[in-house]
């Protein structure tokens, strides 16, 4: 049994701000936190700088000493959960990173998981699943009108079948609450795609962790 993705859509499920994760299947987590670090949407280029074990708090405690705003810099922190990879965002992840289909080049499979909880918008969460290369499913896990939602994009064949378990778990519903609808969403994708994200560790425990710093 795993913790699956459902855990993600409490409120402040990781720490404040939001969620931004990474899962892959095919990459170390150092391989993982450096096509991360080369994926920023900004010219500048950035590398993984490795600052040791870490738990949320303590991360975001460096990152307030090292540059006197935890907002002012991005962290990872990484770990394994079965054939899965994952990276943890914390800092000023919001809008930071580029699409994820490049991560997943030379046949890695790569989701992305993503929720600017705090935006007053505000922003839905947001799915992306992609493999060598190219986007296989993605949409906004509400599954309404907001923000472009024109449905399921990526492959036909992977959207068809993902929009199928969604309808068949009552989605889109628009007289539902807004978590629950976040809630039920992640539980599809999540079995659809096999994902496995473990909570204690991510909430409670320490894990290895990187400061993407411009190189």
């Amino acid at each position: 049994m795993t913790d699956g993705t459902t855990w993600l859509a409490a409120p402040r499920s990781i720490a404040f701000g939001g969620y931004h994760v990474v899962l892959a299947r095919g990459l170390s987590p150092e391989e993982l936190a450096d096509r991360l670090a080369s994926n920023m949407r900004y010219a500048t280029r950035h590398i993984a700088v490795a600052v040791g074990e870490h738990t949320g708090d303590s991360l975001l405690g460096l990152m307030d000493d090292t540059y006197g705003d935890p907002f002012a810099g991005i962290g990872l922190r990484l770990g394994c959960a079965g054939d899965w990879t994952y990276a943890v965002a914390y800092g000023g992840w919001h809008g930071e990173f580029g699409p994820a289909a490049p991560i997943s080049s030379g046949g890695v499979d790569v989701c992305l998981l993503e929720y600017e909880e705090e935006n007053g918008k505000p922003v839905p969460p947001q799915f992306e699943y992609c493999r060598d290369g190219r986007m296989l499913s993605g949409c906004n896990l509400y599954l309404d009108a907001s923000w472009g939602y024109q449905g399921i994009e990526g492959d036909p064949a992977t959207a068809a079948r993902l929009q199928e378990l969604l309808t068949a778990a009552g989605l889109p519903d628009l007289e539902r609450e807004p978590r629950e609808v976040h809630r039920t969403a992640l539980a599809v994708v999540g079995e659809f795609f096999g994902l496995s994200l473990p909570r204690d560790p991510i909430v409670g425990g320490t894990l290895p962790a990187v400061l993407l710093e411009p190189a």
